[in-house]
């Protein structure tokens, strides 16, 4: 069809241009010649003057023929050139269709501008189950791969956009209907086709089947979505980190708001503050060491620390994690607990091991380890330490007199007043029933008898009022023993200070009394005597 439009064209100029030379022609020649002649009269001029003419007018004729064949050849060679370079184009195509384009492992096909299929390679084959003969020169592909009309639609103003030269197709994803593989996801591109002039002549559309591709995303995705689930489910933090100095989290689970008061944002890659700095425990390098030694032994590690969270409290947290290498990198992973009330408990529970049950002051055991660790400190730096044995006088005539209950009040009464009237350096424990010793680092006698005097007359000038409105007046008796003046070792500061007790006892009471110096045998003779001695009196 389009070489019969080609051929009448080609008449259509031919007979324009013989009507326009007969025209031209013939107004030529009837009017020259009357023009000649109306100038020459003589015949014999005119003839030759004719005849000149009628060869000026040949020569000219022939002078614009050549011009205008001249040009029609040019076209003409113009045109021969442009159908061997297409059929060089096409051979080329030819032969890079059955190098690459066929054996490539990726769907290639060309479309015309019209959306006929041009070309379909064996991947194109191999997705789609239909052959190359099948779909080449037709459009009846597009119904079989996508059969739903609303949705092959809009593939086609897609593909019908980069037929039109407006754009090209990137990343462009369809889902096909495939003879026997059922439904696949192809991702397409596409590139314009241009002949040598620059014209569009079609568009090369290059597919890939990323069906296992998404279905791997999307496991990926559910798994990923999983563990964020259980890592959010976890208690604390879930964390992951370099081994570096200031341990810079690379993740960290939703649970680090909780226990730090900082966001993931804020904590990853040391954004508004590093790990490190968050650690307030004493002795961050004791942690290093354990997390080292861990490494060095290929196993887990467990720390104990004190984190300062944003608002500045103070929490208690249990680390366990293990070190695992990373593209040559080693990082630590593991999980990070909030065991503040643990801790808290562990402290009340050792409180409550040392503190007597009824006065709640340090029981005999805590009193004698106090003794012994400021005994060890009075050595080492050559320091005095002054022990302190009180006594309650007639503390049995209260029990008789008011009962036991009354005499637990009295009890709990008198150590809050002897704990409050000390410094916060002393420390005063119960010894048993009621004799409580006092341990005062760093007094010389003279300074452990005023404060011996002071605390006696503390209990002794003011009653014990009991909660049902009992006045109890008390005394106490009081002995002294100061290291090394009296004792060097623990053992012995306290029995010198119980025989100084006794002393005060045998010398009416509501005494104070300082250990002597002399500790022969005598002296251990007179304590027990006096100890017999007052078991008749109580």
């Amino acid at each position: 069809m389009s070489n019969l439009k080609g051929l009448d064209k080609a008449v259509r100029r031919s007979l324009w241009l013989a009507l326009t030379y007969f025209l031209v022609g013939g107004l030529w020649i009837t009017f020259s010649d009357g023009l000649a002649v109306m100038l020459i009269g003589r015949p014999d001029v005119l003839h030759s003057v004719q005849t000149w003419k009628g060869w000026g007018f040949v020569a000219v004729t022939a002078l614009a023929l050549f011009f205008i064949l001249r040009q029609q050849f040019r076209k003409d060679q113009e045109r021969l050139r442009l159908q061997q370079d297409q059929q060089e184009e096409i051979l080329q195509l030819s032969q890079f269709q059955k190098s690459v384009i066929d054996n490539a492992s990726i769907w290639i096909n060309a479309l015309d501008p019209s959306g006929r299929i041009l070309l379909w390679n064996k991947a194109a084959e191999a997705i789609t189950g239909y052959s190359a003969d099948e779909v080449i020169g037709g459009d009846d592909i597009w119904l079989w791969l996508y059969p739903n009309a609303s949705y092959r639609e809009e593939v086609r103003a897609a593909v019908a956009s980069a037929l039109a030269g407006t754009s090209d197709i990137e990343g462009f994803e369809t889902r096909i209907l495939t003879r026997h593989l059922g439904e696949r996801l192809i991702q397409w591109n596409t590139r314009q086709l241009t002949n040598s002039a620059g014209e569009q002549v079609g568009s090369l559309a290059i597919g890939m089947d990323i069906t296992e591709q998404r279905q791997a995303q999307r496991g990926l995705r559910d798994r990923e979505r999983q563990l964020a689930t259980l890592m959010d489910s976890l208690p604390g933090m879930a964390y992951r980190c370099l081994y570096d100095e200031h341990w810079t989290m690379k993740f960290v689970s939703s649970g680090c708001m909780d226990l730090t008061g900082y966001g993931p944002d804020e904590i990853l890659d040391n954004r508004c503050v590093s790990w490190a700095r968050l650690i307030a425990s004493e002795q961050p390098e004791y942690l290093t060491e354990q997390v080292e030694i861990a490494i060095a032994a290929a196993e887990t590690f467990s720390l104990e620390y004190q984190l300062r969270r944003k608002d500045g409290e103070i929490i208690w947290v249990w680390e366990r994690g293990r070190a695992v290498s990373d593209d040559d990198e080693l990082v630590l992973e593991g999980i990070i607990l909030d065991i503040t009330d643990r801790k808290n408990l562990e402290a009340r529970l050792s409180e409550l091991a040392t503190l007597d049950s009824l006065t709640g002051q340090p029981n005999r055991r805590e009193i004698e380890r106090v003794l012994q660790d400021e005994l060890a400190r009075a050595r080492r730096y050559g320091r005095q330490l002054a022990v302190l044995w009180v006594d309650l006088d007639y503390f049995k005539r209260v029990n008789d007199s008011f009962g036991h209950a009354i005499g637990d009040q009295v009890l709990r009464t008198v150590s809050l007043r002897l704990a409050d009237s000390i410094r916060s350096v002393d420390t005063l424990g119960r010894y048993g029933g009621e004799e409580f010793i006092i341990v005062l680092p760093e007094l010389s006698v003279q300074e452990a008898r005023e404060t011996a005097e002071r605390l006696r007359q503390c209990v002794a000038c003011e009653p014990v009022v009991t909660t049902a409105d009992q006045s109890v007046a008390l005394t106490v008796s009081i002995g002294v023993a100061v290291y090394p003046d009296h004792a060097d070792t623990a053992e012995t500061l306290c029995e010198a200070a119980d025989r100084a007790m006794y002393r005060a006892k045998d010398a009416g009471r509501n005494q104070v009394a300082v250990a002597l110096r002399d500790r022969d045998a005598a002296a251990v003779s007179e304590r027990l005597q006096l100890s017999l001695k007052d078991s008749q009196n109580r």
